[in-house]
């Protein structure tokens, strides 16, 4: 609010007009004293929700690393059913192999032939 020097010249000339000379010291240390308590108010306002932006970006700074943190064990555990699937798999196809190699027996031959 910006009150150029025009402004302060009506204001006070009418301030001495309709208050007096006798009451206007008192009027103005009122209107100052208001003025502060609304300027405190004002700041006091403004540092809260100011607070309480940065509260909410913390809590969801840590929402957003609690769910990394979640996803990190996720694919470690999927990681390692991956290992563990593919130890199975090599493990059943190096048993295939050694049943596949077994001689099978070979049916008698006829000596009359």
């Amino acid at each position: 609010m910006n009150i150029g020097m025009q402004e302060i010249l009506v204001i006070s000339v009418l301030a001495l007009i309709v208050l007096g000379p006798e009451r206007l010291p008192t009027a103005i240390k009122s209107i100052a004293i208001w003025l502060n308590r609304f300027r405190r108010s004002f700041n006091e306002m403004k540092a809260a929700i100011e607070q309480e932006i940065n509260a909410d970006e913390i809590r969801q700074q840590i929402h957003n690393e609690n769910v990394l943190h979640e996803l990190g064990e996720t694919r470690d555990a999927l990681d390692q059913l991956g290992e563990q699937l593919a130890s199975s798999l090599e493990h059943n196809d190096a048993a295939s192999d050694v049943s596949a190699a077994k001689p099978t027996k070979k049916p008698p031959h006829d000596s009359a032939g």
